[in-house]
C-alpha cells in the first residue's frame, strides 16, 4: 500500500477528523473563556454600580454589541447574579449574597470574640450585620451574659437597608447617589447611625459601618438596648469595636 493509499483511507479520514475536532475544541475554549471574561467583567460592572447599568450601558461598558451583552445578562439572572428591576436596569442579585459568604464567613468567625467581649461590657446584645441585596441580615448575634434583662434576636433576622441603626449604617457604605435620604449622608459623615424605636419599640440602637479591605463586602456592628445610657456610652466603644474588626478582616 502506497502513502498515498494511506492518506485517502478511512483511518486517515478519522485521524483528520480528529485533528479538526481538537483544533475546534481549542477554539471552543478560547471562545468560553472569552464569554466567561465577559460575564464577570459586566458582573463586576453592575455590583459596582448601586443605581444599575442598562443593557446599553453594558454593552459600552464591554465594548461589544447590544445584542451580546443581552444574551449575558441573560444568563447572569439565571443564575440570580444580577435582576432586571423594573425601570430597566440590572442590579446585583441575591446570587451575589452567596458567592461572598464565603468572605464574610471568615470574618464572621474573627468577629465573634471581639462581639461577645463588647456585649459583656456594654450589657447589651451586639451584632455583625451584612447587607444582602436590599436587607440588612444579622450573621452573628451575641447576648451579654453579665446582665439579666436584655433585648435580643436571632441570626438571619433582617430589616430593609436605610431603616434602623444597622440599614442606616449599611446604606452609609454605598455610594452616595441623588435623592438618597439625609440620615444616610450624616452616618456616611459622623461615621455611625443611632436611631430609636425605628426597629423594635422602645429600643435604641447603634451602629458603624466596617470598612474592610474588600469594599464590596457591605458590614456593619450593630448594638440593641432599651437603656438610653448605655447607647450614650456605647457610640466610642462600637466605633473602636468595627475598626478592630475591620482590621481581623
Amino acid at each position: 500500500m502506497s502513502d498515498d493509499q494511506v492518506a485517502s483511507s478511512p483511518r486517515g479520514s478519522k485521524t483528520a477528523r480528529g485533528l479538526t475536532a481538537q483544533g475546534g475544541g481549542a477554539q471552543g475554549k478560547a471562545a468560553g473563556s472569552q464569554t466567561l471574561a465577559r460575564g464577570l467583567l459586566a458582573l463586576e460592572a453592575i455590583a459596582g454600580q448601586p443605581q444599575g447599568l442598562t443593557v446599553n450601558e453594558v454593552a459600552q461598558r464591554l465594548d461589544v454589541h447590544r445584542t451580546i451583552a443581552y444574551r449575558i445578562l441573560v444568563t447572569l439572572a439565571e443564575f440570580r447574579l444580577v435582576v432586571r428591576s423594573s425601570d430597566g436596569r440590572y442590579r446585583a442579585g441575591s446570587g451575589t449574597v452567596t458567592l461572598a459568604r464565603g468572605y464574610a464567613a471568615g470574618v464572621r468567625e474573627a468577629a465573634l470574640p471581639v462581639l461577645r467581649r463588647t456585649a459583656d461590657e456594654l450589657g447589651a446584645t451586639v451584632a455583625l450585620i451584612s447587607a444582602e441585596g436590599d436587607e440588612a441580615v444579622a450573621v452573628a448575634v451575641v447576648e451579654p451574659q453579665t446582665v439579666d434583662y436584655h433585648i435580643a434576636y436571632r441570626v438571619g433576622s433582617r430589616h430593609p437597608i436605610g431603616v434602623g441603626a444597622a440599614g442606616l449604617a449599611l446604606a452609609a457604605l454605598r455610594l452616595p447617589s441623588p435623592g438618597e435620604p439625609a440620615a444616610v449622608a450624616e452616618v456616611r459623615e459622623r461615621g455611625y447611625a443611632r436611631t430609636f424605636g425605628q426597629i423594635e419599640p422602645g429600643a435604641f440602637g447603634v451602629a458603624v459601618p466596617l470598612h474592610t479591605a474588600d469594599p464590596a463586602l457591605h458590614l456593619c456592628v450593630n448594638l440593641i438596648t432599651a437603656r438610653e445610657d448605655v447607647v450614650d456610652a456605647a457610640v466610642p466603644v462600637m466605633r473602636a469595636v468595627a475598626e478592630e474588626i475591620a482590621a481581623l478582616g
